[in-house]
């Protein structure tokens, strides 16, 4: 009885999660103070679990959020966790391993590109680590991650953008809501899902324009083109 006991607790042991290789993360950091948020970081585990974290730059005319003439409101920082979906996720973590996990020379060193952000690759995982840093690399693949990482930063922020005009002007929103439904359209907005809550509370509110209800919920059932 006490070896059929022992058998089994070495058996729990091999098959515990501990004994399994940890997830790798990606990181992406992207910094530009001409833009709005001036900075910002994603953070992306292998199972699709993440966070973002963003610092907005000084306000300029064209970056906040208009609440009216009497009223302005400044972009505000966000902190959140985040899931991303198949098959995006495994699309970023193929592309790092395939990339040597970043341990590279990333920059187009002698091509004159106009800026348009700091960007930084990192992998982290039982299999490599590595990181680099560019503006434009001529490798094209690399360039679609930023625009990939750029574009879940920017449905993310679009989110906290219409939770102030939902509280602070809602005639705001529809005008929102459609610069939003362009950029998924055109690949420029990613993991639509992630703001499904504030979506959902525009469609629900009666008091939002009738327009602007049917654009979150064409976002939200993955039309026009919630993906």
């Amino acid at each position: 009885m006490m070896l059929n006991t022992l058998a089994m607790l070495a058996l729990a042991f091999l098959q515990t999660p501990a004994n399994a290789p940890a997830s790798a993360t990606i990181s992406f950091q992207f910094e530009n103070a001409q833009l709005q948020p001036a900075s910002y970081s994603l953070e992306i585990h292998e199972d699709g679990t993440g966070h973002y974290k963003s610092t907005p730059g000084n306000p300029t005319p064209g970056t906040g959020v208009d609440a009216g003439p009497a009223d302005y409101i400044t972009p505000q920082a966000l902190n959140r966790e985040i899931k991303l979906s198949e098959p995006l996720r495994s699309q970023l973590f193929a592309a790092a391993r395939s990339h040597r996990f970043f341990a590279m020379e990333c920059e187009a060193t002698k091509l004159h590109v106009a800026f348009t952000g700091k960007k930084t690759l990192t992998y982290s995982g039982t299999d490599g680590r590595g990181s680099c840093t560019y503006n434009y690399s001529k490798d094209d693949q690399l360039n679609r991650l930023a625009e990939q990482m750029e574009a879940i930063a920017f449905t993310l922020e679009e989110g906290q953008r219409m939770v102030l005009q939902h509280e602070h002007s809602r005639l705001a929103l529809d005008a929102e809501l459609e610069t939003l439904q362009d950029a998924a359209k055109n690949g420029r907005a990613l993991e639509i899902e992630n703001i499904a809550p504030q979506l959902q509370s525009i469609a629900d509110d009666e008091e939002v324009l009738l327009r602007a209800r049917r654009r979150a919920k064409l976002l939200l059932g993955g039309g026009a083109d919630g993906r």
